[in-house]
């Protein structure tokens, strides 16, 4: 298929890169001539296992051959049941809703937390969120999202949200007040520029929650399935939210997502309060099942804590190399950052073009988020080719 009927008959919602992919192996994607761009995007941070992984196949395999993809959720099915069960125990967590997408779990976040809310006497509905936050573009998603730029020309948004400064606990107390019902963040923040919180950030948030009564939600759409280094980046932190969002690697690949709770979160809906036809269905609840599996095996996170590691020091290699286009990096486990002063499209697009695919986040941040199967001599062969953009530029 041609790039001019992909402009013809898509909407224009993506600033498309010109090429068009029609297989995958290992850590590669392959293009309709055959060639091949070594893959650190992975659909951005979706595609844990890479390309063609035999265990990811045959979990796919057997369900299509079971001949039932879909169950309405007005009846029970075994994946599903079986995937509740195996991701909620993987993420310390106890009950889960299951959805599509990242923004529609952040959506079933966010009306879970105001039904929370409007339960008390008198009635708490606002929520705060972070400046620089990304939560997904439906509504209630966007509007939670502390970046203006997806705010333009969508007016009027949602009321009820307000924003206080990501890792500074004294902005966000002086948000609080007895009408929040609740804090969303990110551990990471992803498209806001790769910045991890500091853990006495988040341990000051889960004690603001507590002492007021508020549900802290943890939005883990990126940073979940084993992006961090642990299963969920939580984990990592030692604090534990009332509401977990993820999606993203969650079925890996498949269209999935899910909204988690745990202790008083866990009884707020109640049946008619929220619903997705599709959510749980049963091929996205198998590949729900075998990222759970992969993830239950401590030397699968042990690798991509390795391999974060490793891909980390290389970056700042790099860093120390181009002092002048490099100011620093940032990360956890195989969601890295390398800080540009210069326009970070300048550097994709020279490494597309070299055959290797990374992406921005932010307004000045390189994107590093391989499959999490990425090894050392990939990893390697990624920084030779940026460490060659780099050295065009700097001239």
């Amino acid at each position: 298929m041609s790039i001019e009927e992909g402009k013809t008959y898509l909407l224009d919602t993506y600033a498309q890169v010109p090429v068009v992919f029609s297989s995958g192996e290992g850590m590669y994607l392959i293009d309709e001539d055959g060639n091949r761009y070594l893959d650190f995007v992975g659909g951005i941070a979706v595609n844990a296992l890479g390309y063609k992984d035999p265990g990811f196949t045959e979990a796919i395999e057997r369900v299509l051959g079971q001949g039932l993809l879909h169950c309405s959720n007005l009846y029970y099915n075994s994946e599903a049941i079986k995937a509740a069960k195996g991701l909620t125990a993987l993420a310390d967590m106890e009950r889960v809703f299951f959805c599509n997408s990242g923004a529609e779990a952040n959506e079933a976040a966010l009306k879970l937390a105001r039904k929370f809310g409007n339960l008390h006497a008198p009635k708490k509905n606002q929520i705060i969120s972070m400046v620089d936050s990304f939560h997904g573009r439906t509504y209630g998603a966007i509007t939670a999202t502390g970046q203006a730029k997806y705010h333009a020309n969508f007016d009027p948004l949602p009321q009820g949200f307000s924003y206080g400064v990501f890792n500074d606990l004294s902005s966000i107390a002086q948000l609080v007040n007895e009408q929040v019902c609740a804090i969303i963040v990110e551990p990471i923040q992803g498209e806001g520029g790769i910045v991890p919180a500091k853990r006495e950030f988040l341990q000051g948030l889960r004690t603001l929650c507590d002492t007021h009564d508020m549900l802290l939600i943890f939005d883990e759409v990126q940073t979940g399935m084993g992006r961090s280094g642990k299963p969920f980046a939580h984990q990592v932190y030692g604090v534990k939210p009332d509401i977990l969002t993820t999606a993203k690697a969650l079925a890996g690949g498949i269209p999935a997502g899910a909204m988690m709770t745990g202790g008083k979160a866990n009884t707020v809906f109640t049946p008619g309060d929220h619903a997705s036809t599709f959510g749980g269905n049963v091929l996205a609840a198998a590949g729900i099942n075998e990222m759970v599996k992969r993830l239950s095996d401590a030397s699968f996170t042990d690798h991509v804590q390795e391999m974060g590691g490793y891909l980390h020091g290389k970056l700042e290699g790099l860093a120390s190399q181009f002092p002048t286009l490099c100011s620093a990096v940032r990360g956890m486990g195989l969601i890295q950052g390398l800080v540009l002063t210069i326009p970070p499209r300048t550097v994709v697009d020279a490494c597309f073009a070299k055959g290797l695919l990374v992406l921005s986040a932010g307004s000045d941040v390189l994107r590093f988020v391989p499959p999490l199967v990425v090894g050392q001599a990939e990893v390697d062969a990624a920084i030779a080719i940026v460490q060659a953009v780099l050295a065009d530029l700097q001239g």
